[in-house]
């Protein structure tokens, strides 16, 4: 792999109830336990929150850019990621729904784009297989 960047990153106290900083402090989150995994819900965010932010933003990137390769437009398109985390045979699962909306094409020519970015996103290559990731287009 010819490596273009590395994101550092470091994390302290309990875990899911700690804190989390890059290295280079653009990021620096306190973390909390949602309420339905037996925490409290505190001011803080957690990994499925800062996972379906990153998701949909690298998705959204591969989106625009099988787009501009078909020269579609997909002005004012948007992605709303959803990140479930639940147990499954053997330990926490994670699930992960997509939700695309591209404004101004047919709902085929959605789906196309979407499939087409889905196969290009680096974490969607990253998680193929490994867990289960629903892609819903929706023609605007």
């Amino acid at each position: 792999m010819n490596v273009m960047y590395t994101a550092e990153a470091n994390v302290t106290g309990e875990g899911r109830k700690g804190s989390g900083r890059t290295n280079d402090d653009r990021l620096n989150v306190d973390l909390s336990v949602p309420k339905g995994m037996g925490g409290d819900d505190g001011p803080g965010t957690n990994p499925e929150q800062l996972f379906a932010v990153g998701y949909g933003a690298c998705f959204h990137g591969a989106l625009r850019k099988v787009a501009g390769q078909s020269k579609t437009s997909v002005e004012g398109s948007r992605v709303d990621t959803r990140v479930s985390l639940g147990s499954g045979e053997d330990g926490l699962d994670l699930a992960v729904e997509l939700n695309v909306t591209i404004p101004g094409v047919e709902q085929a020519e959605a789906e196309r784009l979407v499939e087409a970015a889905h196969q290009v996103c680096p974490y969607s290559r990253a998680t193929r297989g490994n867990i289960d990731v629903t892609l819903n287009a929706i023609a605007a």
